[in-house]
């Protein structure tokens, strides 16, 4: 049978330049990651002047932001398979930006809860178009790691966010209202929300000094060379192929997305842990665990992307997979004990180690997703990908935890607990799914292969 035809491959770009543009991309997460984070450190605050308990501050932190984010991923990661990517990012960079400023005006909940959707929206547009450009501007062998160092920006934005909230804090703690022209008087969170929302504004324009690069080994005809525009592949055939490899999109995206649960559930109460548990201010709280973000969890998350891809040299296929399991279980001596230690220096290690452990599968789950799907496929599927894991992760993780401790325990100061449960549970049942799915993964990379070939599976 003959070959569908494919578009005609080009060399890669230089090294230096691809790099360069993840370094761009970077830069970009890195500031949604600020915009998404910042609101974590100002639990007591915005309770306070909003009137809201635990519960609804969780839908604040995720739950309003990841249903947007989640819904509006699917629609974008389709754009991301037809237009140009960098043209997305960039106008995307702007919307949630403005949005982020704006929680700095909101007066009540409803506007905040709104403001919050506005933002998921706004960054539903990257990660399923950087995780395209990535892979069109890296051979599969680089790809984990280069996706890797793309995935350090939300470490690295969240660290930022809580050391500049922590310091931020810090410094208006003693400041009652800020008087700014024309806006009038406001508190000092929302001070933080101006500062960090309206530089992406113009730091939208760096997407614009990046090439829309080809897109590599797609079945369809290519049009308009340069702008990334192309004929798209059929939402049915979309779906097809995605129930063609369903146990390893269930192994993979419920694995993964329950460490995310875990992940985001505990890093949206950390602070407030500490200021609860131990004593500390919230400028103490952000500043050290913004330090543990920006360090460990840096270094985790490239770590796993640069030994799945020695793994991936060595013959493993399945090392996107099986790194993820591994870091789910070397997870469990560190972060089940760190909560409920009594000696708050003891409580720090154990958090610095398991953030560690707990930030290594995101570079690798992406790439995995890259690794099975058509060329033509990727945006949408990394939106499936990001639906699940941010619904669960980012839109229950974070209630999960404020909901134990309201409805279990009763008791504020029984956060600690609550976040021990929870993530448990997650890390339990992630890595069970994730062995689970190891050879229905490498079934899929054959499957890749007969469909890129033949056009079937």
């Amino acid at each position: 049978m003959q070959s569908p035809a494919i578009s005609q491959e080009e060399p890669y770009p230089s090294e230096s330049y691809a790099w360069y543009v993840v370094g761009i991309l970077t830069i970009v997460y890195i500031f949604s990651f600020i915009d998404r984070q910042i609101l974590n450190l100002l639990v007591g605050p915005i309770r306070r002047d909003l009137g809201i308990s635990d519960t609804q501050m969780s839908w604040l932190m995720g739950t309003s932001f990841a249903v947007f984010y989640t819904f509006f991923g699917i629609i974008l990661g389709r754009l991301a398979d037809s237009r140009s990517r960098r043209s997305l990012i960039a106008l995307g960079f702007i919307f949630w930006s403005i949005m982020t400023a704006g929680c700095g005006l909101a007066r009540n909940f409803t506007q905040m809860l709104l403001l919050r959707m506005g933002v998921g929206v706004g960054e539903a547009t990257l990660s399923p178009s950087a995780y395209s450009m990535i892979s069109d501007y890296f051979p599969k062998e680089k790809r984990a790691t280069a996706i890797s160092v793309y995935s350090m920006g939300i470490y690295i934005g969240s660290g930022i966010a809580f050391l500049l909230g922590g310091a931020v804090i810090g410094y208006v703690s003693t400041q009652g209202t800020i008087d700014i022209p024309i806006i009038g008087s406001i508190r000092p969170w929302q001070a933080i929300f101006l500062i960090v929302g309206m530089p992406g504004v113009l730091l939208s324009l760096l997407m614009y000094t990046v090439k829309e690069p080809i897109r590599r080994g797609v079945r369809s005809v290519q049009i308009s060379p340069g702008t990334g525009k192309q004929a798209i592949a059929p939402l049915k055939e979309v779906l097809s192929y995605v129930r063609s490899n369903s146990k390893t999109f269930i192994c993979h995206t419920v694995g993964f997305a329950l460490l995310s649960f875990s992940s985001y559930g505990t890093s949206a109460w950390i602070p407030t842990f500490f200021v609860r548990n131990h004593g500390w201010t919230a400028s103490k709280a952000g500043i050290v665990y913004g330090a543990v973000v920006t360090v460990f969890s840096t270094l985790g998350v490239a770590a796993g992307g640069w030994m799945a891809d020695r793994m991936a040299l060595r013959g493993y296929r399945d090392a996107t997979m099986r790194i993820g399991f591994f870091v789910a279980i070397a997870w469990f001596p560190f972060g089940i004990p760190y909560p409920i230690v009594d000696n708050v220096n003891l409580a720090v290690g154990l958090m610095a180690v398991s953030a560690f452990f707990a930030s290594a599968p995101f570079g690798v789950a992406p790439a995995a997703i890259q690794q099975i799907m058509p060329n033509e496929m990727r945006g949408q599927a990394s939106a499936i990908y990001l639906f699940v894991i941010n619904l669960i992760g980012l839109g229950i993780g974070p209630t999960a935890v404020a909901m134990t401790t309201d409805y279990v325990f009763h008791d504020d100061n029984a956060v600690r607990y609550s976040i021990m449960i929870v993530t448990t549970i997650a890390h339990v049942v992630a890595a069970l799914l994730l062995w689970a799915g190891l050879r229905p993964f490498r079934e899929s990379l054959d499957r890749l292969k007969k469909w890129t070939e033949y056009g079937h599976v």
